[in-house]
């Protein structure tokens, strides 16, 4: 099914998880003028979520945090190969137009990260913003809920790291730059591709890659360190730009870089696919088994050690050609330490200490 404008995919994969399938019935549609189902489109839905937690460990190997913090589940930038597409389906979505159109917002996230960081047995360790969906999605206009999070942290000296690939984190320069000065923040900005046709195609509603480049450049000229993502780098479309990229980023101040390589876990790999099939038909063959080249003849591989990074010859050269650019630009650091030392449990919304937990 065609995506709508300004959507990744217009698919509904069945839900693993439900015993009932939705099967499309064309003939309910026959009666209908061609003007009409050519305006229908799908709108996006905010919903509540009412979660009591903010806060999410994880274990893999393969990550570089431990805990992390998504103020929204589900994400309107709509990336066709988002790899968090299938935790939808916990919620009784699909992974394809509701994990796009259909968005959970924590409202209260700001009071419930208060609360977490105010526990007695919380021992300061960094947290992550966005280990699953972007926490600067174009949702967070409206909801503001990463700035108030942001200032919770900053009033615990909470050290935080952001990975986003929107620009919308400009907005929030203030108090990145503060923490920054507190030794309490990274930013990792994601850059896919430099041509914004591309970007257009498979990350509709995110920033441009000019808007993204803008975006490290501020900060890092507000002293805030970045690292660029080049994520996730996919065999066959976006692996030769990996030289230009890291240049791009080097030149807009990044300091350091990383990648991951495209995975096609469960019910990402129809929706991928399909957007595939629809925008680069011409490509399908190359790419579909220059991926499998790097998957060990599958589309996904779920074993850590190589679920990120793939394994064989290709996969190899793309890990080559990325180290030796990240070297040769001075991009080749590794995560910046943020310092734990400063914490102090916070106070609650009226200016209250907790006293009970």
């Amino acid at each position: 099914m065609p995506a709508d404008r300004g959507r990744g995919t217009g698919l509904s994969p069945q839900n693993r998880f439900l015993p009932i399938r939705e099967v499309p019935a064309p003939e309910h549609f026959e009666h209908l003028p061609e003007e009409w189902l050519e305006q229908s489109h799908v709108t996006t839905q905010f919903l509540d979520d009412d979660s009591q937690s903010i806060i999410s460990e994880n274990d893999s190997p393969d990550v570089y945090f431990r805990f992390s913090l998504n103020p929204y589940r589900g994400c309107e930038h709509g990336c066709a190969y988002c790899y968090a597409r299938p935790y939808h389906e916990y919620l009784g979505f699909n992974a394809g137009v509701d994990f796009e159109s259909r968005i959970l917002v924590k409202r209260n996230a700001p009071a419930l990260f208060r609360k977490f960081l105010a526990r007695p047995q919380w021992k300061c360790e960094p947290i992550t913003f966005s280990g699953v969906t972007d926490c600067y999605q174009p949702a967070e206009r409206r909801f503001r809920l990463t700035r108030g999070c942001l200032e919770v942290a900053l009033q615990a000296r909470q050290p935080v790291s952001l990975i986003t690939k929107n620009a919308l984190v400009l907005r929030d320069l203030d108090l990145l730059r503060e923490l920054a000065a507190r030794r309490l923040t990274e930013v990792s900005i994601s850059l896919t591709t430099l041509d914004a046709g591309l970007a257009r195609e498979f990350e509709p509603r995110t920033s441009p890659p000019a808007a993204r480049l803008k975006a490290i450049s501020q900060l890092a000229a507000a002293g805030i360190p970045v690292r660029v993502m080049t994520a996730p780098i996919i065999p066959g479309l976006n692996d030769s730009e990996i030289p230009a990229l890291l240049a791009a980023a080097a030149a807009a101040g990044a300091s350091s870089a990383g990648y991951v390589l495209l995975r096609l876990p469960l019910t990402v790999e129809p929706v991928f696919r399909d957007w595939l099939a629809r925008v680069r038909p011409q490509q399908v063959a190359k790419i579909e088994g220059q991926i499998r080249q790097t998957r060990g003849g599958e589309f996904n591989q779920s074993e850590f050690g190589t679920r990120m990074k793939g394994n064989g010859l290709l996969a190899d050269q793309i890990a080559q050609t990325f180290r030796v650019f990240s070297r040769r630009l001075g991009l080749n650091e590794p995560h910046v330490p943020l310092d734990t030392t400063q914490f102090r449990p916070p106070r609650d919304a009226a200016g209250q200490k907790y006293l009970f937990e």
